[in-house]
């Protein structure tokens, strides 16, 4: 590979890269404002999602509810929280499906639907992108 060759894929990798940064959602994992949950760390979140535990620390139940296979912001949390793509997630819940030990979380269209969800019930948590943020919810954690 000749050096400029090299710098051609530099550049075409540093361009990609920034492609994908400017496509992600900035998603935050969050609860109702009236949930006594104040925050998680990332790995307490991912359990939840993943039905590792289906209790808050304080030993409340917790209701996930996630986003709709393919939405950016579900890719982005799976990745960036439990640093599985897509396609690991899928796996993940067919194995656990197929041994009887769970269900995946009540998927919604979006974080609009989420923000919904969680105004009515203390006890769930979801994830949706930053800018959704509004006084009806609170930041647990992000990435």
């Amino acid at each position: 590979m000749t050096f400029r060759s090299r710098i051609e894929s530099a550049a075409l990798a540093l361009a990609l890269t920034l492609a994908v940064n400017t496509v992600m959602a900035d998603v935050v994992a969050v609860v109702s404002s009236t949930s006594p949950i104040t925050s998680l760390s990332k790995a307490q979140v991912t359990d939840i999602f993943l039905c590792k535990v289906n209790h808050f620390p304080n030993g409340a139940l917790a209701v996930p509810i996630d986003q709709a296979e393919g939405s950016p912001a579900r890719e982005e949390f799976y990745v960036l929280y439990a640093g599985k793509s897509s396609a690991q997630v899928m796996s993940y819940w067919a194995k656990i499906i197929f041994t009887g030990r769970g269900q995946p979380p009540k998927a919604v269209a979006g974080s609009l639907e989420v923000r919904k969800l969680l105004t009515g019930n203390p006890q769930a948590i979801g994830y949706i992108e930053r800018n959704s943020v509004d006084s009806s919810v609170k930041i647990l954690t992000q990435p």
